[in-house]
């Protein structure tokens, strides 16, 4: 199953992707005689998700594509309030490379962003005017199921609610005066965009074979695959909740293959193999 959160009649509201649109899923409830949560944070948090998975898998999915969808959707964030934005650094030997790094060994480089960054597919990501140096980076975002701590690597998908695309944006130029600027130039309004969909499990059947792409006005900049992670999501999953409590609408952004640099009237994407292509204007 594909969800969204679209903006329909002033208000942002959960949906089903299904025949090149979204059906909401109020609309799904009034017709089918159901009762799912209409906003997508509260169905993850309230762990109705993978009911719903399975409802959709077995019979749902030709049920909702009867009903009329929106076909032009605009595109919200999936949730605008996360417990947690929490990214991986330099997972990718190459983007190590961009910032004349070493890829980290042992335990991963990380860090965490507020919510205050995020947007959506469609929003204008807007560079800083302290910053002459801005990249965006394409990431695989894991969003957490369930509420959960010291969980193992065989056990992961048990507590992924879905997959994303993420685009994570820093002030590249800041951060090369001093690695500890770390948290300063990953918070900008706007530096964080995700969605616009939420692919649940089921829908990919090996996360590791899925190609991870930062696209800039069209042209591919880099690419890699998951299975070439420093640090594959199962991993880095399992690792962190033997550090913090990991909670149900958490996102896990997992790294770039490559960063790169954004100015004023770009448009950069990221691109997963199967997912849709998460777009972002530069003002």
């Amino acid at each position: 199953m594909r969800l969204a959160t679209i903006k329909l009649n002033g208000a942002e509201v959960g949906g089903i992707a299904s025949g090149g649109g979204v059906v909401p899923i109020g609309d799904v409830n009034e017709r089918l005689g159901l009762s799912w949560e209409t906003d997508l944070f509260e169905l993850i948090r309230g762990g109705s998700l993978p009911c719903m998975a399975k409802w959709y898998a077995e019979h749902g999915r030709a049920e909702v594509a009867k009903l009329t969808s929106v076909t032009a959707p605009v595109y919200a964030p999936p949730y605008r309030h996360p417990t947690k934005l929490f990214g991986i650094g330099l997972n990718y030997s190459d983007h190590a490379g961009d910032l004349a790094e070493r890829t980290p060994t042992g335990i991963p480089a990380s860090f965490f962003k507020p919510a205050t960054t995020i947007v959506g597919c469609g929003d204008e990501i807007r560079i800083p005017p302290q910053s002459q140096k801005t990249t965006a980076e394409a990431e695989l975002g894991v969003i957490i199921g369930r509420d959960c701590e010291n969980i193992e690597r065989e056990n992961w998908l048990d507590y992924v609610a879905g997959f994303t695309t993420v685009l994570d944006m820093t002030a590249e130029d800041i951060l090369r005066l001093n690695p500890r600027y770390l948290t300063h130039v990953k918070s900008f309004a706007t530096f964080f965009s995700f969605g616009p969909h939420v692919v649940t499990p089921d829908e990919i059947p090996d996360v590791s074979a899925l190609k991870v792409q930062t696209i800039l006005n069209g042209a591919v900049h880099a690419e890699n695959f998951v299975s070439n992670m420093t640090f594959p999501p199962d991993f880095l999953v399992a690792f962190h909740s033997k550090v913090f409590k990991w909670e149900a609408g958490d996102v896990l952004f997992t790294g770039t293959p490559r960063a790169v640099q954004i100015n004023h009237g770009d448009v950069a994407e990221c691109g997963i193999t199967g997912f849709e292509h998460l777009t972002n204007p530069v003002k």
